[in-house]
């Protein structure tokens, strides 16, 4: 996910002001349910497969299907299940059985997963205060695509066997650099970022790497399955919520 809703300043190759962290708000799971069945042959989403269907013991918090994230408004009206291409979803579930072995009772938490191209543009348009150069640096421009629309890219953090979110010394969406995992060993050495805060960090990314997940440079919490290019031939788009 590449956006943020306030003002921001470009420094090194991004750098912005902080951010409140939201709130956690209860997590939605979902057990056993497929998009599969004959009403829903016919819905966009039938090119998707919802995550929960494949591994159940994943857990979903979808911060644009309510008030809580950047822009302060519910986004999602009728997403309420984190959907991803077949086989990206596929990658995911391996990704929580790994961890179940190595770390019992911890879950992957999803943040956002697949997103409609018309939400992209209402994300897109609340930062017209920016250049569309600099804004494409925190919103992917609608015209050329996201791999959350695509189904292709997913934000997620870990909880541990009580239910609780790692702690990541930055906040989902948050827009500093301590966000950043490029710069993590210099908020490191400064004191900002913790050893133990670093190795949640790691956890997650050595788990979701192991499935060929790629990590954005500014986000803790964002992954790609492959480069906008390949998704673009191989993926159908969301252009609109159904």
């Amino acid at each position: 996910m590449r956006f943020f809703g306030f003002i921001v300043i470009t420094c090194h190759f991004l750098c912005a002001c902080s951010l409140n962290t939201p709130q956690r708000r209860d997590v939605i799971k979902y057990k056993n349910k497929s998009i599969s069945t004959e009403a829903n042959k016919t819905s966009p989403l039938a090119a998707y497969t919802d995550v929960q269907y494949l591994a159940p013991d994943i857990q979903v918090e979808l911060k644009y299907a309510s008030a809580d994230n950047f822009l302060n408004q519910r986004l999602y009206f009728s997403l309420d299940r984190a959907y991803l291409q077949k086989d990206v979803a596929e990658r995911l579930a391996k990704v929580q059985k790994a961890l179940s072995q190595t770390h019992p009772g911890y879950h992957l938490l999803i943040y956002d997963a697949l997103r409609p191209v018309s939400v992209q543009q209402k994300m897109w348009e609340a930062l017209d205060s920016l250049p569309p150069v600099e804004r494409a640096k925190f919103v992917s421009n609608p015209k050329n695509l996201s791999l959350h629309n695509m189904g292709a890219a997913v934000d997620l953090t870990l909880t541990d066997s009580k239910g609780n979110p790692l702690d990541m010394g930055a906040g989902f969406d948050d827009i500093r650099k301590i966000a950043y995992p490029c710069l993590e060993d210099s908020f490191l050495r400064t004191g900002e970022l913790s050893t133990a805060q670093i190795q949640n960090r790691l956890l997650l990314r050595n788990a979701m790497r192991a499935q060929g997940f790629r990590q954005l440079p500014t986000e803790w919490w964002h992954f790609n399955a492959c480069s906008r290019s390949e998704a673009k031939l191989k993926y159908k788009v969301l252009y609109k919520e159904p």
